[in-house]
């Protein structure tokens, strides 16, 4: 029997989906689009929760499997989907591009998610510029002797997935880019590339046409 195709469960602007999504065009996976709408709170629906019982996204369903957190997602793929891998076969390098995830997925992103900045309320932009800006200060050093074409060398990785969404909540937080010319580099020739036109949210099914 051939397996079933993959279910993703995502929000065009949530940055987690967005990585995932990235990595399904890169690796040419064929996948159902289903759409969770953050603003109104449909991820924290019973039904929701029984898939991903901390009410976020996204979720990836393989074979009724389900997986949630988008870095271990990010490894299933690269793992059961080996076509044009997402880490290097390098010891250190593959470490350092999980460095970078971590920066990012751990040190910057959570802290600018929109459950956190419902909770912050009228100073949640002041919030966000300050923690992105922060994190960015940290994440150009280590892009400045990691980075080749793209985060870690020469060769697309899951930190480039983990960079771009990131590089989008940065703008729409008024960070100035210019300040960084490593992270800006490194997104811009990213931006050229055809798995990361496709993920963008703009290129969602449930993208509003005003953002489109």
């Amino acid at each position: 029997m051939s397996p079933s195709k993959p279910i993703l469960y995502s929000y065009f602007r949530s940055s987690c989906s967005w990585r995932v999504r990235i990595a399904l065009a890169h690796k040419g996976v064929d996948y159902e689009y289903r759409a969770i709408n953050l603003l109104k709170q449909e991820q924290v629906s019973d039904e929701y929760k029984k898939l991903n019982p901390i009410g976020q996204v996204p979720a990836l369903i393989v074979d009724e499997n389900t997986l949630t957190q988008s870095i271990s997602i990010l490894e299933y793929l690269e793992e059961a989907f080996p076509q044009k891998p997402l880490l290097p076969k390098d010891l250190f390098k593959r470490a350092k591009v999980r460095e970078v995830c971590e920066i990012i997925g751990s040190g910057i992103q959570p802290l600018q998610n929109l459950s956190v900045l419902q909770k912050i309320g009228e100073t949640k932009m002041e919030w966000g510029h300050f923690y992105i800006q922060k994190g960015f200060v940290a994440l150009e050093q280590v892009l400045a002797n990691s980075a080749g074409k793209y985060c870690v060398g020469d060769e697309v990785t899951i930190a480039d997935c983990c960079l771009v969404p990131q590089v989008y909540n940065a703008n729409r937080f008024k960070v100035d880019m210019a300040a960084f010319p490593v992270i800006s580099r490194v997104h811009d020739a990213l931006m050229s590339l055809d798995a990361f036109k496709a993920a963008h949210p703009s290129q969602q099914p449930d993208c509003p046409e005003d953002l489109k």
